[in-house]
């Protein structure tokens, strides 16, 4: 049987007269990853995959110069163990699946995802969801990779440009459609933007990643200024909906929350706008140094408004100026349960239900519980938010009691604790070779313990919830700079010892206020963690105003008072700065 590819060939979505990317139209030195790229076409890692590495194991991989680099771009990294042992990253544009799509996914995890041993706290043949509305499986073997594809496929779902120097997973609110109050459905468009790009050969050779994110929720649910690209909803003067236009976002080291570029981008303009942005990055980005290779370092360099000029250069429409934002603030997340749309055929009342994972991890016979709820009791599909937790949409009132009973739901509650409620995590040392500390089990550990210090208080009950972001590293992937809480990974000594640590930024949001957590505490030991924070919320309770959230006391209080209470030396903090 002949298996369909997974990428298209040059120039199958050009349309007449599209300029090509000149992939060294800014000169200099190529770095190496850069020339691994010229010499050959990442996505032809596929067909190596299918016909080499996938029979003769992958030791093959590490024969061939650059090769691990071109996994990326059909979702594959080797994970930290090394050997026969790989991570795939799904693509879910939107963040949306249906049951069958879920289902799937459940079954190659109780497959293909079996570690050698079950884990103290997981378990075995879990997966992860992400920040960026993906699915990662574990340990999966090379010579199974082709396999997993052909059954992924047939449920419409693929890895490809999961990872690697290209479009990544387009980002957006997880109710699009079904919330009451947004400005308007942008699923058609997330999925437009998705379907040119993957597998698109022409646009996957950029300087570095390129994450985009379009919304027509009024609440940043996709968080729009820490993307490469950031569509979200605006109102031109003639009264039409579409996008403002923001570019240059980013975490990682040197952080940036991406500009105004003074844009206007109608609905049917939107793909159009991306590709011509993908086209300026992938000309006038550094490839000679990975380092300073993202886009927000281009958007720096030229500014916003000559950004745009160069923009306007090689977008097929004509720019035209912002329209009024429509975005109101930053919701972050989705949990609990919520009353949809009003069906305008004047249908029944129906609910969609978001639950809280921690830290993300789900095992392959969860998502099987979750298909069958959302056939049963749900809309059939499912959601994944970008705070690493899933909603069932579409659920009678009638059902609400029953599946809010379910064991899945009773596991994964949508009425958490502050802490649970609030934590993401990388994946961390388990898996990635990055990652300086173990943050997955750590995380969920710190967030059930802080809960149950503060259950059932006064001060428990004023704080809502706590966004805790624990990163293993500084490449940020669990986003710790926009955290009330923003943990990432260290190392410290204690006595001869090095232990793990963290270093500790406080007050971190987006929305029409967005700014970056302040680094408050370096290397602080995680095993001082629970205490520390303990007493930062104890200094919250005490010293707070009236109303006043935990971000908004620490962005208002003075950092070496917050530095002395992370660090238990006498402080005082009453809110000056």
């Amino acid at each position: 049987m002949r298996v369909a590819p997974l990428t298209r060939a040059a120039g199958a979505e050009a349309g007449a007269g599209e300029p090509a990317i000149r992939p060294l139209s800014r000169g200099g030195t190529p770095s190496e990853q850069e020339l691994w790229k010229l010499e050959r076409h990442p996505l032809d890692v596929e067909v190596a995959v299918r016909q080499v590495y996938a029979r003769e194991g992958a030791d093959a991989i590490a024969a061939v110069p650059g090769e691990t680099e071109r996994l990326k771009w059909v979702g594959l990294y080797p994970q930290r163990q090394g050997g026969d042992a790989f991570m795939m990253r799904i693509k879910v544009p939107g963040g949306r699946l249906s049951a069958a799509q879920i289902r799937r996914i459940g079954e190659l995890a109780e497959e293909f995802a079996g570690g050698p041993e079950d884990d103290q706290v997981w378990g075995n043949r879990y997966c992860d969801l992400t920040t960026r509305q993906t699915i990662q499986m574990h340990w999966l073997r090379i010579a199974d990779v082709p396999e997993i594809w052909r059954r992924l496929a047939e449920v419409g779902l693929t890895s490809v440009q999961a990872c690697g120097d290209s479009a990544r997973n387009v980002t957006s609110c997880p109710v699009a459609g079904i919330d009451a109050g947004e400005a308007f459905d942008a699923t058609a468009v997330v999925e437009a933007i998705s379907r040119f790009f993957t597998g698109n050969r022409d646009y996957a050779n950029l300087p570095r990643k390129f994450k985009i994110s379009a919304t027509g929720c009024v609440e940043d649910c996709a968080r729009a200024e820490i993307n490469d690209v950031g569509l979200w909803p605006a109102s031109a003067a003639d009264g039409t909906l579409g996008f403002n236009l923001l570019a240059g976002g980013g975490l990682s080291d040197g952080p940036r929350l991406a500009s105004d570029l003074d844009v206007f981008v109608r609905r049917e303009q939107a793909v159009e706008c991306v590709r011509a942005i993908a086209q300026l990055f992938g000309e006038l980005g550094n490839r000679e140094n990975r380092g300073l290779a993202r886009m927000r370092y281009l958007v720096q360099e030229l500014g916003p408004a000559g950004f745009r000029e160069e923009l306007a250069r090689r977008a097929s429409f004509e720019l035209e100026p912002a329209g009024e934002q429509l975005t109101k603030g930053w919701r972050g997340d989705h949990v609990g349960v919520h009353p949809q749309r009003p069906d305008p055929a004047g249908g029944p009342s129906r609910f969609y239900v978001g639950a809280s994972v921690t830290v993300g991890r789900l095992t392959g016979r969860e998502l099987l519980e979750i298909a069958s709820l959302a056939e049963r009791l749900g809309g059939g599909e499912v959601r994944l938010s970008v705070d690493q937790n899933f909603i069932l949409a579409g659920v009678a009132e009638e059902d609400l009691d029953e599946l809010l009973a379910s064991p899945v739901l009773q596991r994964h509650s949508p009425f958490p604790g502050p802490f649970s409620r609030g934590v993401l995590a990388c994946t961390g040392s388990e898996f990635c070779r990055y990652a300086i500390i173990e943050t997955k089990a750590a995380a969920r550990a710190w967030a059930e313990q802080l809960d149950r210090r503060y259950a059932g208080s006064a001060v428990g009950d004023r704080l809502g919830v706590i966004r805790l972001h624990v990163s293993g590293c500084p490449a940020s992937c669990a986003q710790p700079q926009i955290a009330d809480i923003g943990l990432r990974g260290a190392t410290a000594h204690r006595g001869e010892a090095i232990v793990e640590a963290v270093d500790v930024g406080l007050g971190g949001r987006l929305g029409r206020e967005a700014a970056f957590a302040d680094w408050v505490s370096g290397a602080l030991p995680v095993a001082e963690l629970p205490a520390a924070i303990g007493r930062a919320v104890d200094s919250f309770a005490s010293g707070s105003r009236p109303g006043e959230r935990f971000g908004e006391w620490a962005r208002r209080a003075p950092n070496d008072d917050l530095r002395a209470t992370l660090e238990g030396a006498a402080q005082k903090s009453d809110g000056r700065r």
